[in-house]
């Protein structure tokens, strides 16, 4: 999405600096549990479909400290009941 189609939607969002591994702090975290079973340098390409959805499996069953010990997965659970009932 380009910024000019989100402006005056009252949606808000920022840029990350270059080199500021700081400011994007979950989307360290998620490379680190992915470094898990990827190692840094690997050829991506070589990577299956099913290696990948074995990954995310485990990512959203993983418990996060954030959540008190529940699993993404768990918390999208939560928030979907809370939406339909």
């Amino acid at each position: 999405m380009k910024v000019d189609e989100i402006e005056g939607q009252g949606v808000g969002y920022f840029y990350a600096h270059s080199f500021s591994s700081w400011e994007r702090g979950s989307n360290e975290n998620n490379n680190k549990l992915i470094r898990r079973f990827i190692p840094k340098g690997t050829d991506i390409t070589e990577i299956t479909e099913e290696e990948l959805k074995s990954i995310e499996e485990w990512m959203n069953n993983y418990p996060r400290k954030l959540f008190n010990g529940k699993s993404s997965k768990e918390m999208y659970d939560i928030e979907l009941k809370q939406y339909i009932s």
